[in-house]
């Protein structure tokens, strides 16, 4: 049975993880390595069993420490990124800041931190905070200092405030960068959660593998690792599954649920129209083409402050016509 694209690309990290994993079970034996040098998966697995309450324990601390700390981050890097991304003279005062700041090791602020916090919770919330903010901020800015002059110029001439520019067209525009930064700031999280555990605290993973080190139980290290390695996973998964069903308008072209092509968004109701298939021998109408997300939130918006589009406008709705069961906007 032949797989669909689809099923292929479901499989294919699955695939490829079996085959690393034989392979590494396999050169473990093969050169008979030393389970306290690099230990086998099957030695991980079997760590894994024997010491599961031990792990999901400290697993479970890991994870709402890495979660309370990136919940603090969104705030944060979204309100950073709004000023810094609204204001010419925001980003050039705060970036440069923010891009030096980002180069410092975070690892050198466990020690300050356990000063001013002591050892446990805080240091971890906050490292985790702090090396995964700053994603978050630069792509909310970066979505919002890119906006199209041209669609802000239409909406001020017709009457549109720069609040109203930034929520009805810079915010929607800047979802793909958001749920982007997420799914990259959560990895930098668990890292961060781990190094300070590692050095200022009595729980959690990173204080798993500092144990589990010194012991030379390098079984358990390696579970400690697989653990933290699973739950960034799911959380990246998790952002991905929640960001194809919030920024699909964003994909112009790409593939919808059904399996067909959406070539054109109708913004005001949030629906798509003229959904087709790659083999519907129906073409498009001549001279016509798809309206891009940003041209159809400027119809929303016009569509808001019922105002009258001029036909010369290429966003006219009377240019809006319907043809092969596919609706379309004319070029001017």
């Amino acid at each position: 049975m032949k797989l669909s694209a689809k099923q292929q690309a479901r499989w294919a990290p699955w695939v490829l993880l079996l085959g690393v994993l034989i392979l590494w079970q396999v050169l473990c034996s093969a050169l008979n390595v030393s389970e306290f040098i690099f230990p086998s998966p099957a030695r991980i697995a079997s760590q894994l069993v024997e010491f599961h309450s031990e792990i999901l324990r400290h697993a479970w601390r890991t994870l709402w420490v890495t979660l309370a700390g990136f919940a603090i981050a969104i705030v944060v890097g979204v309100l950073l990124g709004f000023v810094i991304g609204s204001s010419r003279l925001a980003y050039a005062a705060v970036y440069p800041l923010m891009t030096a700041f980002n180069a410092l090791p975070k690892a050198a602020f466990v020690p300050i931190l356990v000063v001013w916090f002591g050892i446990g919770v805080g240091p971890a919330i906050l490292t985790a905070f702090l090396i995964s903010f700053f994603p978050i901020m630069v792509n909310i800015a970066t979505g919002l200092a890119t906006l199209e002059p041209e669609l802000e110029d239409v909406l001020r001439v017709l009457g549109a405030k720069r609040w109203d520019v930034l929520m009805k067209v810079g915010l929607p525009r800047s979802l793909p960068y958001f749920f982007g930064s997420l799914k990259v700031a959560i990895t930098l999280a668990f890292v961060g959660t781990t190094v300070s555990e590692m050095t200022a605290s009595n729980e959690g993973i990173g204080y798993l593998l500092i144990s589990a080190g010194s012991s030379m139980q390098m079984g358990l290290a390696f579970a400690g690792l697989v653990v933290i390695g699973a739950m960034a996973m799911i959380m990246y998964e998790l952002f991905s599954v929640v960001e194809t069903r919030t920024t699909a308008w964003a994909h112009r072209g790409g593939q919808t649920t059904d399996g067909s092509t959406a070539i054109w968004s109708d913004a005001p109701d949030g629906t798509w129209y003229g959904l087709r298939s790659p083999t519907d021998p129906c073409p498009a109408p001549p001279m016509t083409r798809p309206l891009t997300p940003e041209e159809a939130r400027v119809l929303a918006v016009l569509v808001e402050k019922q105002h009258t589009v001029p036909d010369s406008y290429p966003l006219s709705l009377n240019a809006l016509t319907l043809g092969c069961n596919q609706k379309t906007a004319r070029d001017p």
